[in-house]
């Protein structure tokens, strides 16, 4: 490539998207939006205990570390000149969080994934503490429910049991953040004057941020008994955080910050009111832009902050449904099961079933998120007869993810009040093309998913390309570039949509109340933990060493 023809690609921007399954580094083209290349890298889950999710982030960072050194090498293969990167977003995996020392770098303990199940003896510990034992209690200043699903609860989870992270916090030496701010503190700098910041999307999702004063909130804090000090600075999505200090980007600026649903939301160019989009990975997300106005829903959806594009722009909110397993029962499928190889087998298995034959499917494996908010729930498979096979659980597992996308598209549809006519889609299950025909059958509305489905990452590169002091992508609606898509119309009819979905509400119904709250804390699956169950074994082995004894 000729030096003038590098020229004609102007500036880039490069894009950290670190999701629960995998890290990845994408660069743009500012002016165009072209994907130029990325690098990807699969992060490790680890599953210590039932219910326990955990992932290393020292991994997480060093994942990080090798996506950017790779895709700049992969950049300067193509010969275009990697000190064109003028900016970096980070869009991340929301809610997880992690305590680090601030005088070593070092974690002090795995960071707990936003499905982690262990705190639901602390919610309900909180929940005592509450009039009325609402879960809706800081609903109107946080837009959440009292659940498992965010920061509060693991990190007071965290201070209770981990004496390394107590002491580190009776020391000063402990800082908290989610994933970004793990990040940005890393690689701006680390123990050696990095930056602790979050952005008001992902702070949003802690249940300690007032979403009305964008500020830590004294009363949520006192609640649940966490030390404002070890809390990131908040600021806006899209300004200069501090440079990058090592690596092949050094002193690039970090300028762009999103939670990977906000991220997608701005990727996808939903800045009107009422626009919406639904992003499929390892959970589902549908978001739906409220503007300036925080809209609280009567139908389980939560309230959050969409974005904050620069310090002097306005605040916008969206209304948002989330489902904890989407993706993550493909995945659940390949390494549990093993009735996949790989991921992409699942879309030919179900092409061959071309019908789950009264199989369903809710894959609970973390209780039901939207619109239930119902941690007793399990996964099950319903249904079955002798002639189910994989096929057809493979079937029924694409049309869970539909079905849970229908249940909260249509509490979406009743809180806004204004049905949308069509699902914009993005993320990495929209290659599916057997899912994405199930979903606007299911939904009886079309389906657009953009030709370039990596919105989230392009969210984050745009946020970071927009901020004040780098300037070179324009958020003018003018300016936006026009985006292809691919479009998916029902095809079948609304009464058979309606059949199955109805099926798929009673299996739900079957899935709620399997887990007890008080599960034993040692992990003992014994059956003599379950008191009532061991007193008739034990009393039938005296009944027979009894009777056994009187016939002698």
């Amino acid at each position: 490539m000729a030096a003038s023809d590098r020229m004609v690609l102007g500036p880039l921007v490069g894009s950290i998207d670190q999701g629960t399954s995998s890290t990845r580094f994408l660069v743009f083209n500012a002016k165009t939006a072209e994907l130029l290349s990325h690098h990807q890298v699969e992060i490790q889950q680890k599953f210590p205990k039932e219910g326990w999710v955990e992932q290393d982030p020292k991994e997480i960072l060093k994942s990080v570390h090798e996506c950017v050194e790779r895709t700049c090498e992969k950049l300067q293969q193509l010969n275009i000149d990697i000190t064109n990167i003028k900016a970096i977003g980070v869009s991340n995996q929301r809610e997880t969080t992690v305590v680090w020392d601030k005088t070593t770098g070092e974690p002090l303990y795995n960071a707990i994934v936003w499905l982690d199940l262990r705190t639901q003896s602390t919610v309900e510990r909180l929940l005592k503490r509450i009039p009325g034992e609402n879960k809706a209690f800081f609903k109107f200043k946080t837009g959440l429910p009292l659940s498992t699903y965010f920061s509060a609860v693991k990190l007071r989870w965290l201070l209770d049991n981990v004496q390394e992270i107590k002491q580190a916090v009776d020391d000063g030496r402990a800082m908290f953040g989610t994933i970004d701010s793990w990040l940005i503190w890393s690689l701006t700098g680390g123990k050696n004057g990095g930056v602790h910041c979050t952005d008001v999307t992902n702070a949003s999702r802690t249940m300690l941020f007032n979403i009305h004063s964008l500020e830590w909130d004294p009363e949520l804090c006192q609640f649940f008994d966490i030390p404002v000090d070890i809390l990131p600075k908040v600021r806006s999505s899209s300004e200069i955080y501090g440079l990058m200090k090592s690596g092949a980007l050094t002193g690039v600026p970090i300028s762009g910050c999103l939670g990977d649903q906000s991220a997608a939301l701005v990727g996808q160019m939903c800045f009107q009111d009422g626009q919406a989009k639904n992003t499929y990975g390892t959970g589902c997300f549908l978001l739906c832009n409220t503007g300036q106005k925080s809209v609280f829903s009567e139908h389980g959806l939560l309230t959050t902050i969409a974005y904050k594009l620069g310090r002097d722009k306005p605040v916008c909110y969206a209304l948002e449904g989330s489902v904890a397993i989407a993706g993550a029962v493909v995945r659940w499928l390949r390494d549990n099961l093993g009735i996949v190889k790989t991921s992409q087998e699942i879309e030919k298995l179900a092409a061959e079933a071309g019908t789950s034959y009264g199989c369903y499917f809710v894959p609970a494996f973390s209780g039901l998120y939207a619109p239930y908010w119902e941690p007793s729930a399990r996964g099950i498979i319903c249904g079955l007869t002798q002639f189910t096979n994989k096929n057809h659980i493979a079937f029924a597992a694409l049309e869970a993810v539909c079905f849970q996308t229908r249940e909260i598209l249509d509490a979406m549809n009743k809180d806004c009040g204004i049905p949308l006519n069509q699902l914009q889609v993005d993320g990495g299950m929209t290659n599916n093309k057997v899912l994405m025909q199930l979903q606007s059958d299911i939904l009886c509305i079309p389906v657009v998913k953009p030709s370039m489905p990596e919105t989230t990452a392009l969210g984050a590169a745009m946020a970071a390309g927009a901020a004040e002091g780098v300037g070179i992508w324009s958020l003018n609606p003018g300016d936006l570039t026009a985006v292809t898509c691919e479009r998916f119309e029902p095809q079948i009819n609304p009464e058979e949509s309606e059949f199955r979905f109805a099926r798929w509400k009673k299996a739900v119904m079957k899935s709620m109340g399997w887990e007890m709250s008080e599960a034993p804390s040692d992990g003992d699956t014994s059956i003599f933990c379950s008191l009532p169950l061991g007193f008739f074994i034990m009393s039938s082995m005296v009944m027979l060493i009894g009777a056994k004894y009187v016939s002698g």
